[in-house]
């Protein structure tokens, strides 16, 4: 079941597309990638998600409903940009955000010590907002966000500022909270992020959707007819004009092997003449990384 849907989203600036006809269907409890170069149509999208802006034509869907203003309440929204007051001190700050999420002081105040205790920034409760790191700005500002456990929640470029580390943190919080039942956009130009995180995805291109789907299936329907063999021993593959070899590597008694087949060869025929060469340890197709998808299909498009 879809939690959230836009349904043929357009929207113009002048005479320049921001969305020309653009949906995503959000399914329930997932982490839905929304991809696209800058300048695609990505961040009108989610200001239009977040009734920020409006929609040119098109009809916007929470719960198999009309989205109404007062559903902007079920909704948690991290921006790429930070929006803390810089003079502000980080606590009173969190205090009041939260309030204006519909919390009691009370239980705002609950859950604020419980986030500020997980994500460890307990200790800037009393500092100014410009005091800190950007790193430290943007987990407060990630606390604030998911504070008021909404249906939904749009992460623009979370991981922005953060070290190693830090991104960990929050891409496991991230991870939790779909364990607990969140619904989730994640916009990125990550595409390791995507791979890690990401369920399903659509990519938006010159404000026109190109590609959508389940991160797995997709990466199966991209692969180019590549194949990691694994053998044991050292093991070469002749070359018959059938299959050319992209590279091999022997280390710790076995040799892997990667190739491409030239003649639209099956599967199991790849196998069944590996397996005249030696002993076949593993034979997996070789699928393309997100981030080769991505490449491929906007230039593609271009």
């Amino acid at each position: 079941m879809a939690l959230f849907e836009a349904k043929n989203i357009t929207k113009q600036f002048g005479t320049q597309y921001a969305l020309d006809d653009v949906s995503i269907s959000v399914p329930e409890q997932c982490i839905f990638g929304l991809l696209g170069p800058n300048g695609a149509g990505k961040t009108t999208l989610i200001r239009i998600i977040n009734q920020i802006t409006g929609p040119d034509s098109g009809e916007l869907f929470l719960n198999g409903k009309k989205l109404k203003p007062e559903d902007v309440m079920s909704i948690g929204y991290l921006p790429e940009e930070r929006g803390l007051y810089k003079k502000m001190k980080v606590g009173e700050q969190a205090l009041y955000f939260a309030q204006l999420k519909g919390l009691s002081k009370a239980e705002a105040m609950r859950r604020l010590k419980y986030w500020f205790k997980k994500l460890d920034i307990v200790d800037w409760w009393g500092k100014k907002v410009e005091e800190l790191s950007k790193g430290m700005q943007q987990k407060v500002q990630f606390a604030t966000t998911v504070l008021h456990e909404p249906k939904l929640l749009i992460f623009d470029e979370p991981f922005t500022g953060f070290d190693p580390v830090n991104a960990n943190v929050v891409k496991n919080e991230i991870l939790f909270l779909r364990e607990r039942g969140a619904t989730i956009i994640f916009s990125t130009h990550n595409m390791e992020s995507v791979e890690e995180l990401c369920d399903n995805i659509t990519l938006i291109n010159k404000a026109k959707t190109i590609l959508e789907g389940n991160v797995d299936d997709i990466r199966r329907q991209w692969a180019a007819n590549e194949y990691d063999i694994v053998f044991e021993g050292d093991v070469s593959l002749p070359g018959n004009g059938q299959f050319s070899i992209l590279n091999k590597l022997t280390e710790n008694g076995k040799s892997t092997i990667r190739l491409k087949t030239t003649t639209g060869m099956e599967t199991n025929e790849i196998l069944q003449n590996a397996i005249k060469l030696g002993k076949v340890m593993s034979f997996n197709p070789a699928l393309p990384s997100m981030n080769e998808i991505f490449i491929r299909v906007v230039e593609n498009r271009n």
